[in-house]
C-alpha cells in the first residue's frame, strides 16, 4: 500500500496530509513549527499523522514539500557570503540598482536601503566582454581571475556567483570561469547568471544569481539533511520540493537553483485551493490563505493561477515566476497596539508567531492579538483545542485585549471589533490588489478562505469583497499541505530575443520554442516522467518598441502555428487594453521566449460525505453568546465532522473542526456540498 505525503511549513503551525494513494482516504496533523530547525517540526509531524492514520512511515512513497527555507533566509539576513565576478566596469551593479524608492516623496527622506547581498568588497571584475549579439569582444584573461578567486576564498565567501555582461547571449565566458573556480576553490558552491536566468538587464540577471547564492548554502543544507531522515525512517522516499510557481522540482533542481522557491510556502495554498474548488464546479477564486503570521491572497482565472515574473521577498525582488501572491502582516498571531504618537489602533505586521504565541495559548504571550480578539468576541468555541491539544485561555486573551480597550478609553468588545475589523482591511487591501488593480472585478470571482485562521475571517472578507460565495474547504486548516499532494513537476527554459515583429519570421520564433521546450522537457526525463505525460505551455514577453515595460502573453502552440506573431499581437493588445484601458500604433517587439514544461497531475479525488436534508440539527453541539456587527447574538455551534451534503447552516454560527473553525455572520448562511465545503451567502442570495 502506497501513500502520498504533502507538508506544508508555515511561521506558526507544520501542517500535514497523508493520503492512500489507493483508496483516496486521507488524515491530517498539524503541529508547531520549530523555526530553529524546520525539519524537526517536519519530523515531528509525520509521527504524529501516521500515528493517527495506523500505518508505517514505511508505507510513504512520495513527500512533496512547501518551505519557508529559502524566504525566511533572505528576510532574516542569515544567507551565505556571498562572492560575486562581473565584467570589468560593473563591479556596482548591485550598488546601483534600480532607482525605485516605495512610497510617496517621503520615501526618499526615511527609506534606508538594505545592503546588497554581496558586498563591494567580495565582488570581483573580469577582463572580458561579449557583445549583444553573444559575439566575443574581448577574449578572457585567466591568470588575474585565479588570484582573485583565491583571495575571495581567504576572504570567507560561502558561495560565488558568476554574471558578465550580455552571458543571456552567450554564457562561454561563464561556463570558464566556473571551471577555473572549481579549480581554485572547490568547496564553494557557484552559480551562473547564464543558466539561472538567461535573459537580458544586467542587475536584474545579477541580483536574481546573487539571491540564488545567498540561500543555496542553508537550503542545500537543510534539504539534504531533510533527505537523509526521511531516507532512514522510508524505504525508497521519493522527496519534492513546491517551486513558487506552483510545480515541484526535485531535491537536486531544488538544491542548485533555490530562488525558484523563494514563495514556495504560498504557492502550495494556491495550488490546494485550486484543487478543492474545480472539482467543486468552481474556477474564478480569489484565494484568502491568513495563518498565525500572515495573510497571503492570490486570484485564479479559468482554473489557473496568475503568475508573474518577478518574486519579491522583503526588498529584494528577483526574477523568478511565482504565483502571483501578495502578502500582509495579518495574521492571528498579528499584535495589535495604540502608538502614543498617534492614539490610532494598529494591528501587525508584527506578531506574536509560534513563541511565545498569542496570550490566548498560554505558553507566555501577553500581548493583544487578533486570535486573542476573536476568543473576547465568542468566536471560538469554548471547549476549542487547537490542533486537537492546545487549550485556549479566554481569561488571558481578555487580559490582553483589555490593554487596548484602557488605552482608547473603549469597552472591551468594542476594542476587540476594532482589532478585527482592522486586520479585516489590511487583507481587504491585499485582495484588492490582485484583482481590481490587476483589472478583475472581484464580483466575478469566489472566495476561497483556509490557512488556521481564514475561515474565521472569510464570511467577512465575503462583505467587503462581494466575493461569493465564499468556499470553506475540508480542512481548511491543511489546505497548503494538499496543493503539496496534488501538484506535479515542474520546469521553464527561456531566452532574450529582442527582434521587432515587423523584422522577424514566425518558424523562426517556432524554431526557438521548440528548442526550449526540449531543454525543459530534459529535467522532467531525469524523474523518469515519460514525453506523454509531459504537457508544455508558452510564453512570450512583449512590448511596443521604443518602451521598457513588457507584458507576458500566453502562446498556445496550435494558434501559433495557424496565427504567427499577428496572433501575438492581438492578444498583446487585449492584455494592455485591460491593465492600462488603451493601445498605441506602434510597433511591438519581442524581448523574452519562454517554455514551461509540467508533468501529469497525480490522480487523487476529493472525498465526498454522506447526504442529507436542509436541517443540520445532527451536527449541533451547543451554543454561545458572540458580538458581532455591534450587537450580541446567540450562535449555534456546529461539528463539521457530522455535516451532511444538503445541510444548511444559517448564522449566527460557529462551525468547529480540529485545525480551524468558521464563523458565519448573522444574515448569511453556509450550505454543505457534497465534498464537504460549506458555501456561504448572504441569505438573501439563497
Amino acid at each position: 500500500m502506497s501513500y502520498r505525503l504533502g507538508v506544508d511549513v508555515g511561521g506558526t503551525f507544520t501542517d500535514l496530509l497523508l493520503i492512500d494513494e489507493a483508496k483516496g482516504a486521507t488524515y491530517t496533523a498539524k503541529v508547531p513549527s520549530t523555526p530553529e530547525d524546520s525539519s524537526l517540526g517536519v519530523l515531528a509531524g509525520i509521527d504524529k499523522v501516521c500515528q493517527t492514520a495506523g500505518v508505517s512511515p514505511q508505507s510513504i512513497s512520495h513527500v512533496m514539500h512547501g518551505t519557508t527555507v529559502a524566504t525566511n533566509a533572505m528576510l532574516t539576513g542569515n544567507g551565505a557570503r556571498v562572492g560575486l565576478a562581473v565584467t570589468r566596469g560593473y563591479k556596482q551593479v548591485l550598488q546601483i540598482a534600480r532607482s525605485l524608492v516605495p512610497g510617496g516623496l517621503g520615501g526618499w527622506v526615511i527609506y534606508n536601503k538594505s545592503d546588497p547581498m554581496a558586498a563591494l568588497t567580495d565582488t570581483i571584475e573580469v577582463n572580458e566582454r561579449m557583445s549583444a549579439r553573444g559575439d566575443t569582444v574581448e577574449p578572457l584573461s585567466e591568470t588575474s581571475l585565479r588570484e582573485d578567486l583565491r583571495r575571495l576564498a581567504d576572504q570567507g565567501i560561502e558561495a560565488l556567483t558568476i554574471s558578465l555582461i550580455n552571458a543571456y547571449a552567450n554564457g562561454a565566458h561563464e561556463r570558464r570561469v566556473r571551471d577555473i573556480a572549481t579549480e581554485e576553490i572547490p568547496h564553494i558552491p557557484v552559480s551562473i547568471s547564464s543558466e539561472v536566468i538567461p535573459e537580458m538587464q544586467e542587475y536584474e540577471r545579477t541580483i536574481t544569481t546573487v539571491a540564488n547564492s545567498y540561500v543555496r548554502p542553508v537550503v542545500s543544507n537543510y534539504l539534504r539533511n531533510l533527505h537523509s531522515e526521511l531516507s532512514n525512517r522510508m524505504a525508497d522516499v521519493s522527496l519534492h520540493v513546491l517551486r513558487s510557481d506552483g510545480g515541484l522540482a526535485s531535491v537536486d533542481a531544488a538544491e542548485a537553483y533555490p530562488v525558484n522557491m523563494l514563495m514556495s510556502g504560498p504557492a502550495g495554498g494556491v495550488s490546494g485551493a485550486l484543487w478543492i474548488a474545480q472539482q467543486a464546479g468552481y474556477d474564478n477564486l480569489l484565494t484568502f490563505d491568513m495563518g498565525g503570521t500572515s495573510t497571503d491572497v492570490a486570484l485564479a482565472q479559468n482554473g489557473a493561477a496568475q503568475t508573474r515574473r518577478e518574486t519579491t521577498v522583503g526588498d529584494v525582488t528577483v526574477r523568478a515566476s511565482s504565483v502571483d501572491v501578495r502578502t500582509v502582516g495579518a495574521g492571528g498571531g498579528s499584535i495589535a497596539h495604540v502608538p502614543e504618537l498617534t492614539g490610532a489602533l494598529r494591528v501587525g505586521p508584527q506578531s506574536a508567531g509560534a513563541n511565545p504565541g498569542p496570550a490566548a495559548y498560554g505558553t507566555g504571550g501577553e500581548e493583544p492579538t487578533v486570535t486573542d480578539a476573536n476568543l473576547v468576541l465568542g468566536y471560538f468555541p469554548q471547549t476549542t483545542r487547537l490542533g486537537g491539544e492546545m487549550q485556549m485561555d479566554r481569561a488571558k486573551a481578555e487580559a490582553a485585549v483589555q490593554k487596548i480597550a484602557d488605552a482608547m478609553g473603549l469597552p472591551l468588545k468594542k476594542a476587540a471589533s476594532g482589532i478585527i475589523d482592522i486586520v479585516n482591511e489590511n487583507m481587504f487591501g491585499a485582495l484588492r490588489l490582485v484583482s481590481v488593480e490587476q483589472g478583475h472585478d472581484p464580483r466575478d470571482f469566489s472566495l476561497i478562505a483556509f490557512g488556521g485562521a481564514g475561515p474565521m475571517h472569510a464570511n467577512a472578507l465575503g462583505r467587503l469583497t462581494n466575493a461569493w460565495p465564499v468556499i470553506i474547504p475540508p480542512g481548511p486548516g491543511v489546505l497548503c499541505a494538499y496543493g503539496d499532494a496534488t501538484t506535479r513537476l515542474r520546469d521553464e527554459a527561456s531566452r532574450t530575443y529582442i527582434r521587432r515583429f515587423d523584422d522577424t519570421r514566425s518558424a523562426g520564433v517556432m524554431a526557438i520554442l521548440e528548442e526550449l521546450a526540449d531543454t525543459a522537457a530534459q529535467t522532467l526525463d531525469a524523474e523518469d516522467v515519460p514525453r506523454k505525460d509531459q504537457t508544455t505551455k508558452f510564453e512570450i514577453d512583449v512590448r511596443y518598441n521604443g518602451q521598457g515595460l513588457t507584458l507576458t502573453v500566453n502562446v498556445d502552440l496550435d494558434e501559433f502555428r495557424a496565427h504567427g506573431l499577428e496572433g501575438v499581437a492581438e492578444k498583446f493588445d487585449q492584455v494592455h487594453e485591460k491593465l492600462f484601458t488603451f493601445n498605441l500604433e506602434v510597433a511591438k517587439e519581442l524581448v523574452n521566449l519562454r517554455a514551461i514544461v509540467q508533468g501529469k497531475a497525480p490522480i487523487v479525488d476529493a472525498e465526498t460525505i454522506g447526504a442529507g436534508d436542509e436541517d443540520p440539527a445532527a451536527a449541533r453541539i451547543g451554543e454561545q453568546e458572540i458580538h458581532a456587527d455591534g450587537a450580541d447574538y446567540m450562535a449555534i455551534i456546529y461539528d463539521r465532522g457530522k455535516l451532511l451534503d444538503g445541510n444548511m447552516v444559517a448564522g449566527p454560527a460557529i462551525v468547529t473542526e480540529m485545525d480551524s473553525t468558521t464563523l458565519i455572520l448573522p444574515e448569511h448562511a453556509g450550505e454543505v456540498d457534497r465534498l464537504g465545503n460549506i458555501l456561504i451567502s448572504p441569505v438573501q442570495m439563497n
